[in-house]
Parts: C-alpha cells; structure tokens; sequence
C-alpha cells in the first residue's frame, strides 16, 4: 500500500511540475529571472503562474492553505482557475483577477457545504506588467510586494484577507497599487 501510495504522489508532483510556466516564456521577459522552489512535502500548495495576454504580462506567487496533498489539491485548482479567468474571461486588472479567483474558489469547493474548512483557500501577490505603458500594478492577498532599486527596500502590503475561506464573506475586493 506504501508503495502504491508514494507512486501515486509522485505522479501528482509531476503534473504539478508541468503545469508551471515553462522557463523559457518567463526568461523571454524577464531577462535574468529565476525561480527557486522547495516543496516541504513531495507535492506542495505554492505556486508560480505567469501569463501574456495582448502586451500585458502577468505574474503571482501563491501559497495555498495546508501543506501536501490537500494544500497540492488547492494548487492545482487555483492554477487552472487563474487560466480561465486570464484566457478567457479576459480579466487582466489585478484587484479583478483577485475578486474573480475568490468568487470561483468559494464556488468551487462549495463553502457552504459539509467538507471545506473555514481557511482553504490561497494567499498570492500578483503583478500585472504592461508592456507600452511599462507600469506595473500589484494586488495582493495576504502577500505584499517586495521592490529592491538603488539598495532600497520598499513594502507594499497586500490586503489582509485571503483568496477563499469564509472568514471574511464572499464579495472582498483587493486594492491595487
């Protein structure tokens, strides 16, 4: 049964793998980029994702609530879900892509409902990068914004409530900066 058991999540770690932004469209932008992940379990709930659409850029860090398999669950759901809402809801606007990943994590584990506890959901910062105007929007959700120029350190804080759980109600709003 171990066996079986350890099989199966390798095979999950390896569609966790693939369905990350491959490295060659994230270096085809951002020039010296790089990523660096180290799972505590075999498969894990944090998460980059990276999309273009039109001469927009977007880019986030996730980290889903729990650890392993459950926590591996939410990652993979929050990446397709940040698909469809980029690809074809075409919202591009971080605070809205935020409002719209909430509404769907909520409806897709059906919080009102016997099995989803009060926190699974996601914390992620996310970046929206256009290209003509070359100005840069966050929002985040229980994660801020880290920018290092001329040795300085800035902050940018994220909104205190997260990506789904029902601690805060349904309809939240992520401010963008």
């Amino acid at each position: 049964k171990n066996k079986n058991i350890m099989d199966s999540i390798l095979c999950a770690k390896n569609i966790q793998e693939a369905i990350l932004p491959d490295d060659e469209k994230l270096n085809g932008v951002f020039k010296e980029a790089f990523v660096m992940t180290k799972p505590r379990d075999v498969v894990s709930g944090d998460f980059y994702w990276f999309a273009e659409k039109e001469d927009k850029v977007l880019i986030a860090a996730v980290d889903c609530t729990g650890h392993g398999v459950p926590a591996a669950f939410l990652n993979v759901m929050g990446n397709s879900l940040l698909n469809q809402i980029v690809y074809e809801a075409n919202v591009l606007n971080p605070g809205e892509v935020l409002k719209e990943l909430n509404k769907r994590v909520l409806r897709t584990l059906k919080s009102n409902k016997l099995y989803t506890q009060v926190d699974d959901g996601m914390d992620i910062g996310l970046c929206m990068m256009d290209k003509k105007s070359r100005k840069l929007i966050f929002a985040g959700a229980k994660r801020p914004l880290y920018i290092f120029h001329d040795n300085n350190l800035e902050v940018i804080k994220g909104d205190h409530h997260p990506v789904g759980g029902v601690l805060y109600g349904a309809d939240r709003t992520y401010q963008e900066h």
